[in-house]
């Protein structure tokens, strides 16, 4: 899986294999990227060598004590002008229910002339670690996947399971 991340140095540390998430050891993470399995960048265009992307952009809360959405639309609209037919995009962020629907969806479908559901796949997979509690972990928390249409959610379900870095061809998010 390619991940975009906003951060040059971020990027390089993903990919020397030294992990930033107190629970997912370096050992882990340098196994995955050894096996290229997971690859960060900051270029928007590097999906399309790979089907799987993950938009995982911080959402700090707003005044209202909301998610601010500000990355995930920018990405979006930059992750937009690279969309291919086939390929899934995963949203990873903390935000409320109907992101995916309302926000995500909507701005991939404008800046690419591609039809969600139809000619790509889209999902989220929000991250669901508590931070501070040892028994809820990466490894120990279930991952949730959900789609925009049963397809995008077999689509998400499939590369998840297999790791989420291939090439392999996939409800209400």
């Amino acid at each position: 899986m390619v991940g975009i991340e906003a951060l040059p140095e971020r990027c390089a540390q993903i990919n020397a294999g030294h992990s930033y998430i107190g629970d997912v050891s370096s050992a882990d993470l340098a196994r995955l990227v050894g096996e290229g399995l997971v690859r960060a960048t900051t270029d928007y265009a590097a999906p399309r060598t790979a089907r799987p992307a993950s938009s995982a952009c911080p959402t700090p809360l707003n005044a209202n004590r909301e998610p601010d959405l500000t990355l995930v639309k920018e990405g979006a609209r930059e992750l937009a002008r690279h969309l291919r037919p086939g390929q899934l995009v995963t949203l990873e962020s903390t935000t409320y229910p109907g992101t995916t629907r309302h926000e995500l969806a909507p701005i991939l479908e404008a800046g690419s002339g591609l039809k969600a559901g139809v000619d790509f796949f889209v999902a989220y997979s929000p991250e669901r670690v508590d931070p501070g509690r040892a028994d809820y972990t990466t490894h120990s928390t279930p991952k949730v996947v959900g789609g925009l249409t049963p397809a995008c959610a077999a689509r998400a379900a499939e590369i998840y399971r297999s790791g989420g870095g291939d090439d392999r061809a996939g409800r209400d998010a």
